[in-house]
């Protein structure tokens, strides 16, 4: 684990200490997300580009991490590393180029597309696919190589790049997604069905050091937005650790007993530790499609947005959602350690998310700044409580100003903040 710590360190330390100058450069070259734009909660121009802070990182500590013996064997005679490298550096043109003038949709995806085509050539892609309750391993073929890796690539991008709508969100829910995956690659490097060779833990323990070190810069209020460069080169991050290890496990995780775990599909993991980024990119879909709207198209109806509509605070709505992650993640990693019986062990968490559940939706500090915004705007200044029910989101959420004009409650610091 020493190595590790190493690479943990400096990616955090080198992107902590780039990113303060990345936003002087955003800043001196315009690459500003304007206030009150579709996607971000906020009431001034913010720096964007902080994704190139977080490459930067990452590149260090990568160089660093091949120079340490504890990971000769992932470097040794394998183009792996250099894949992940180049096919960041991809992704992360193409964030910067959509964050500075925009791009279309298919020239993202083209972009990222291209990126995953990286990939494939230089050796980062999956091998084995097991399907959930099936006992056969399946073998892929070059042709589905290929398709799998591009579709989980733009798959996971996209992912993170919807979850980027508040202040850390993202970094926060990669940097614990990113520190559970690192931990499940190594029990199963430990149970013996992991080679040492594996590059998954490493490029893992680098996206949750790069995150960690730019959280400082990035939480409320944001100093710096890591904007689609970032978000996009976190999705290729996390798509990368998952495939060199979900796609190359032959055998699942069993227990002391025998049990085999998560449906006997190694896939099913990121799956499970990135479900609320993933599941946000789910709704998202539907609700677009729903409306005949295009999936590109910004709006203010993900997961983060109804829980400020709700009434948290922007910093306790990424709490929230880290938490999710977290219990999430621990659904996942408690089994691999053999504590006790599976099905005992998933009792706390189903109370913790439950606990949780009825936090977020009946939290008294955010009954009342609901009540609060009923008051500020009603006639007569006064409402009774009961007459704001939880799903009065559209009554909340916006509202006429002195001039007639709208006014959203998301624009208002004062509910917002506290």
């Amino acid at each position: 684990m020493g190595g590790y710590s190493i690479v943990l360190a400096v990616s955090a330390l080198v992107t902590l200490l780039v990113t303060p100058l990345v936003r002087r450069l955003a800043l001196r070259f315009g690459a500003v997300a304007p206030a009150g734009d579709a996607r971000h909660i906020h009431d001034e121009a913010v720096p964007t580009l902080g994704g190139v802070a977080m490459f930067v990182g990452f590149a260090v500590a990568l160089a660093v991490a091949s120079r340490i013996p504890q990971f000769k064997e992932i470097f040794h005679d394998t183009s792996e590393p250099l894949g992940v490298l180049l096919a960041a550096g991809v992704m992360l043109v193409v964030g910067m180029l959509d964050d500075l003038r925009e791009v279309s949709p298919p020239a993202k995806i083209a972009g990222q597309v291209l990126a995953a085509s990286v990939l494939y050539m230089l050796g980062v892609t999956m091998i084995y696919f097991r399907v959930p309750f099936v006992d056969d391993v399946f073998v892929l073929s070059a042709n589905w190589q290929f398709l799998v890796t591009v579709a989980w690539v733009v798959v996971m991008a996209n992912a993170i790049n919807l979850i980027d709508g508040l202040d850390g969100l993202a970094a926060g829910i990669v940097a614990i997604g990113g520190a559970a995956l690192f931990l499940y690659d190594d029990r199963l490097f430990k149970k013996g069905l992991l080679p040492g060779g594996n590059l998954g833990p490493l490029i893992a323990c680098l996206a949750v050091g790069v995150c960690v070190g730019f959280l400082p810069w990035n939480f409320h209020r944001a100093k710096i937005f890591m904007g689609d460069a970032g978000a996009l080169f976190l999705g290729l991050l996390m798509a990368s650790s998952t495939s060199v290890v979900a796609g190359r496990a032959e055998q699942p995780l069993t227990g002391q007993t025998g049990q085999t775990y998560f449906f006997l599909a190694p896939l099913v993991i990121p799956l499970v530790i990135l479900g609320v980024p993933l599941l946000d990119t789910v709704f998202a879909f539907v609700r677009r499609v729903a409306r005949r709207t295009s999936f590109a198209a910004a709006d203010r109806e993900h997961l983060h947005h109804r829980l400020v509509r709700l009434g948290h605070g922007h910093r306790r709505a990424v709490v929230i959602l880290w938490c999710w992650t977290a219990v999430l993640s621990a659904v996942v990693l408690l089994p691999t350690y053999e504590i006790g019986d599976g099905l005992q062990m998933m009792v706390p968490l189903v109370f913790a998310a439950l606990a949780l559940l009825l936090y977020a939706v009946f939290h008294p500090g955010a009954r009342e700044r609901r009540l609060e915004a009923a008051r500020a705007h009603h006639p007569t200044g006064r409402i009774e409580p009961a007459t704001v029910a939880l799903d009065d989101t559209v009554a909340l959420d916006q509202h006429d100003g002195p001039g007639g004009e709208v006014i959203a409650l998301d624009d208002h610091r004062k509910i917002a903040e506290r």
